[in-house]
């Protein structure tokens, strides 16, 4: 399978408990889990939190007084996620993430989402990650997802076409409500034109020769945690984890620079920031690796030359994550906005990077 991830034997067993949280009514479905796996606090003084910044899961804070030294972090997932997203998947990506220091102690999982480990520090906002101080953590940190090794030297596949195939047989033809179908029907380019794009940019991207790595996928802004006081950045949110092509999750990253609620695409990063950006990953992705040779211009301007192509293929991802979203979801989002956004800018951006060479 090409999203096979070997999970280390050493990896502490996880329970799983048989309780539903309604979406609704979080605080109850929340107090039920710490019963379970915080037995020892008292309910009285149990506070929690609630994080508004995702729009695909809910997400709750757990805790006693004022200390953040153990926050319990509860996620629920939303409506109909399961068909965009394997979940045994994402379990296997925190467990090989987390023996390699990538994330935070997973406590439980429940019958529709997962308890675990608060990390301290800030959310990201895209004024942030183009912060160069800032970046060279991010860097780092992705350097480190990159440089994880395939279980006992197994070439891994890229899941992005089995990916892109499976939402594209999930993207909606008619909407529910009136007044979005009639957006859908004007706004969205039409199932034959996608079709076509998806065949052409799979022959053009998978001819690029960019390495197949332990990616992330879904490096937006909020997704980055930066704690200044330690002075480092981790990544959160392990649904899209799996093997893929290590330009698409820069190209992803360097989309998200425009931010998700009002995005603005003005912020992609230009050709001088890319170069920093993408030289400082390769000698991190050196350093990890072992190798001692340096990162040369030409490294660079290839690497460059890859990303900008497979951000295409973000954009398409997600224009079509969007659809499906806008069907199913029940998280209070313009996701039929969104979709149209990522078309057009995938529109956009094709014909400007349709003439990038790779160097000599």
């Amino acid at each position: 399978m090409a999203s096979y991830i070997h999970v280390p034997s050493v990896a502490p067993v996880v329970p799983r408990l048989h309780i539903t949280v309604d979406q609704q009514d979080m605080e109850a479905g929340s107090m039920r889990l710490m019963k379970e796996i915080r037995p020892y606090w008292d309910p009285a003084q149990v506070k929690l939190k609630v994080f508004t910044d995702g729009i695909t899961n809910k997400l709750v804070g757990c805790y006693i007084g004022d200390s953040l030294d153990d926050v319990v972090l509860v996620r629920v997932y939303g409506n109909k996620t399961e068909l965009f997203v394997d979940r045994e998947n994402e379990l296997k990506s925190f467990h090989v993430l987390h023996a390699h220091g990538c994330a935070p102690q997973l406590y439980c999982t429940f019958q529709n989402g997962l308890c675990y480990k608060f990390m301290e520090g800030s959310a990201l906002d895209p004024e942030h990650v183009r912060n160069p101080s800032i970046f060279r953590l991010i860097t780092r940190q992705l350097a480190k997802f990159h440089a994880i090794h395939a279980h006992n030297g197994w070439i891994p596949k890229p899941n992005l076409w089995l990916k892109l195939e499976r939402y594209f047989a999930l993207i909606p033809t008619e909407l529910a409500d009136t007044s979005l179908h009639a957006r859908f029907s004007m706004e969205v380019p039409g199932h034959q034109e996608l079709q076509q794009e998806l065949v052409l940019m799979k022959k053009h991207l998978s001819s690029l020769g960019s390495p197949i790595v332990l990616c992330h996928n879904d490096l937006l802004c909020k997704n980055i945690i930066y704690n200044e006081k330690e002075g480092y950045v981790k990544f959160i949110d392990y649904e899209y984890a799996g093997y893929n092509y290590q330009a698409f999750d820069i190209g992803n990253h360097f989309n998200e620079f425009a931010g998700v609620n009002e995005v603005d695409y003005s912020l992609y990063p230009d050709k001088n920031v890319q170069l920093q950006w993408l030289k400082s990953y390769l000698e991190a992705l050196k350093e990890y690796k072992g190798l001692s040779a340096e990162v040369t211009d030409k490294e660079v301007e290839v690497l460059y030359f890859q990303v900008n192509l497979f951000a295409l293929a973000s954009h398409f991802f997600w224009g079509l994550w969007a659809l499906i979203q806008a069907k199913y979801s029940t998280i209070d989002f313009d996701f039929l906005g969104y979709a149209v956004v990522r078309f057009r800018q995938y529109f956009k951006m094709k014909s400007e990077v349709v003439n990038l060479k790779l160097p000599e």
